[in-house]
């Protein structure tokens, strides 16, 4: 998490920033939330006016939204299907009032696939959503997984964003017990849900899918070596590496020289897009550790605060289009 007392706006892309990693509460889903004593404190006091205003004194000039953990699975598929719409329809509205400021990654009923199915269609046809929300996994399956094939046919047939978010998996829980799960699970989760996608050969079967994973690819960087070491056993889908390196790989809780010295050795700059993980992090502190840490020029910090995301939403908009 970002320091929250350090949020002046300082670099490249200040007035200009298109915050990739976002969320927003709907009044649906925080009721879903505290009627399970699952809301996190971070949300007290959140509004609307409030995120605008965030926003504008931290340079960001806009948000791709998004439904943060845990989604909107509760174990109870009618449940899930309306409020992944009841979401959906808040977050279109949202961007209606506020031109320009918001863009949608919008919520799935994920795992059930022919509901997941039906509102893809319903958020990139009629709500003209930019993308869709995931977890990194659900029960015991991650993205990538070939039980989610009709799923990434459907968005490679529209060459549609995905963005990944990660969570805790069934099988993790409580491991470390006194240890909150952000510290390792998250991490953890991203980099199974890279390597099932880029193994399973899910990647590779839809190359006209953009994938966007959090926090700067979880442990994915720094266990690299051992990617490449299992990429060439025999029987690996070719071309994994390849595909990892075209996955977009957001700022959030990975702003600061280790995570991103090592990103920068996976894949271009050109894959690194500026999140903020708001309102767990606020953006200005983002780009003041972007900054500090030494690792980009100023010209690689504009493309990360702004240049790569703006290409990479205009070109999923012309494919709609």
């Amino acid at each position: 998490m970002a320091d929250a007392a350090n949020t002046t706006p300082m670099s490249a892309g200040q007035g200009r920033r298109i915050d990739t990693h976002y969320h927003v509460a709907p009044p649906v889903w925080i009721e879903a939330m505290n009627r399970r004593n699952l809301m996190a404190q971070q949300w007290d006091g959140w509004s609307v006016a409030k995120a605008i205003a965030d926003m504008d004194r931290d340079g960001v000039a806009r948000s791709m939204i998004s439904i943060t953990l845990p989604g909107v699975w509760f174990g109870d598929a009618a449940e899930a299907r309306a409020l992944a719409r009841a979401c959906n329809d808040y977050m279109a509205k949202l961007r209606g009032d506020h031109p320009g400021r918001f863009g949608i990654f919008a919520a799935v009923p994920m795992p059930d696939i022919d509901d997941t199915l039906a509102e893809i269609a319903y958020a990139l046809d009629e709500l003209k959503a930019d993308g869709i929300g995931f977890l990194t996994s659900y029960r015991d399956k991650w993205f990538g997984d070939p039980a989610f094939t009709p799923i990434m046919d459907e968005l490679d047939r529209r060459g549609a964003i995905a963005y990944i978010h990660p969570t805790v998996a069934d099988c993790c829980r409580g491991l470390t017990p006194n240890v909150h799960p952000m510290l390792i699970e998250y991490g953890a989760d991203t980099t199974r849900a890279i390597a099932q996608t880029i193994f399973s050969g899910e990647a590779q079967r839809h190359p006209n899918l953009r994938l966007i994973f959090s926090h700067g690819g979880g442990a994915m960087p720094f266990v690299y070596q051992r990617f490449i070491s299992h990429a060439r056993h025999p029987g690996t889908p070719p071309d994994a590496l390849a595909a990892l390196r075209r996955f977009y790989y957001d700022t959030a809780a990975a702003a600061i020289a280790p995570p991103l010295l090592a990103l920068r050795q996976v894949v271009p700059v050109s894959q690194i897009l500026f999140g903020t993980d708001y309102p767990y992090g606020p953006a200005g502190a983002v780009a003041r550790q972007l900054r500090e840490s030494g690792v980009f020029d100023a010209t690689e910090l504009a493309a990360i605060e702004y240049g790569n995301a703006e290409s990479l939403l205009a070109g999923v908009g012309a494919r709609r289009a």
